[in-house]
This record gives structure tokens, sequence and C-alpha cells, in this order.
């Protein structure tokens, strides 16, 4: 039976004044996978940042794994959620090899230093490393890599760790046509394993969602305009409120492509 991975009530963030989230209330089940869609300062990557338990929200109460923000030590809570952004990349040492950035996800670090891994940790690493299409990649720095390669190896770094909730900010952001049909597509075959977490994924683009999401939230102004399964969200009306103008939505075998009209 799915549990629930996130819960928030009334959860509003406001800072200098400006309302960057506004009253939310959202439940993610462990079984779901959920993306959000909204313009840019809408309030999403805010939001991912408060399902991290790296932001407290200014009111409202947020339960992040069945944990209340607030009542728990988040250091104990994060090593059980993955999470992958631009921001986390930017910490992570050019010169670092792909293995030790994916097997430093252990111990929570962003460099290797002097921790001691098990030959278990070595071998989840590398399967990890196969999963992801990164065969062969394991003794190349990560600063030599493609977009389309550091953002398959940050992915892997974030699932190391068997998390019960992975979160993913726009991960196809800046990716050419070829490198983000070839996410996105690993990504579909994530989302369809039973033995995945629950998924929350941030983007600009109905192209990036991938096949096998369950669900959609769309964010104006840090409201939600809707949230529920993604074919009653994710409508030619719900994507034209959201972005104030008119938009055509068309699917094919799952997937998604919208234009202005």
């Amino acid at each position: 039976m799915a549990s629930t991975v996130l819960q928030f009530h009334d959860v509003s963030v406001v800072r200098d004044g400006n309302t960057i989230l506004d009253s939310v209330d959202w439940s993610v089940a462990s079984d779901e996978r959920w993306v959000i869609l909204g313009p840019n300062g809408a309030g999403k990557t805010t939001l991912l940042q408060i399902a991290a338990a790296a932001m407290h929200p200014t009111s409202g109460t947020a339960d992040v794994l069945q944990e209340a923000l607030g009542k728990v030590d988040v250091f104990e809570l994060r090593p059980m959620i993955g999470f992958a952004s631009t921001a986390m990349a930017r910490k992570i040492p050019r010169n670092e090899t792909v293995l030790d950035v994916v097997l430093t996800a252990a111990y929570s670090v962003t460099g290797r230093w002097n921790e001691e891994y098990e030959s278990i940790d070595l071998r989840r690493a590398q399967r990890v490393l196969s999963e992801w299409g990164l065969e062969g990649f394991a003794d190349r720095r990560f600063g030599s890599l493609s977009d389309g390669e550091q953002k398959r190896v940050q992915i892997a770094r974030s699932v190391m760790t068997d998390p019960e909730l992975l979160l993913l900010d726009e991960p196809a952001a800046s990716l050419d046509l070829g490198a983000r049909e070839e996410l996105v597509g690993l990504l579909g075959g994530y989302a369809a394993s039973t033995a995945s977490p629950a998924i929350v994924m941030v983007t600009h683009h109905v192209e990036e969602i991938p096949v096998g999401f369950t669900h959609a939230m769309l964010l104006r102004k840090g409201a939600i305009v809707t949230a529920g399964p993604l074919a009653e969200a994710l409508t030619a009306e719900n994507l034209s409120e959201t972005f104030g103008m008119t938009i055509e939505l068309t699917e094919t075998d799952g997937r998604y492509a919208a234009r202005a009209v």
C-alpha cells in the first residue's frame, strides 16, 4: 500500500514582503510521479526546496517522509531524499571522477576526501552508472562531460542512496534535442519501475514530461492553478491560465507538446 511522502497544508513562503508560495495544499504518495509546471517566478523551485527539507515554510505545515519540518533533524532526513539540480551541480568539483561524484552521495558530500567506502558501495555506484547509460564513464572527469552526460551523472548520484523521494529541478534544461530525448527516455523507464521512489520533477516544458508520470501541478504566482492526475490537470485550458496566453496542447503516445495559438 502506498504511503504519503509529502504532505503540505496551507504552506506559504514570504520573503521581503513578497509572497513566493501562497497557501499550498499538496499530497504526494510513494507510487506517484509528479511534474510541476509554471512560468518563471511561479514558486516551483521554492516548493522543491521545502520538499527537500532545505527550507521551512513561513506559515503552514510541511511533512516530508512523514516527519514535520521544524520538529525533525533535517540532517537525518535529507539522506533519504535524492535531489538533482543545477545549484547542486555547481558544488561538484570539475576534476572529480564520475565514479566519485556518484560514490560520495553515500556520505552526502560533493568531493572525495578521506572517506572509506565498502565494496558494496562501489558495486552500487557502478550499477547506478550503468542504469543511467554511463557505462565506461567511471574514470572520466565530471568537468569534461557534455551537459547531457552531466545531467545523467547528477541523477545517478541522487539515486545512489536508494532514496524514498527523488526531486529533480529542470533535469533537461539546456540539453539539445538528442540529449533531452535520451534523458526523458531514461526517466520514463525509471518512473515505470515499482521499485522506484516517489518522483517530483520541475520543468518549464511539457515536452520534457516522461511517459509514465502520473500527476501534474500547475503553479502561477505562487498559487496552485490545478493539481491532480496528469490527464485531468494537464489540459490546454489549465496551461493557458497558468501561462497567461492561449495554449494548444497535443498528446501522442504519452508524450506532450504545446504551442501558443
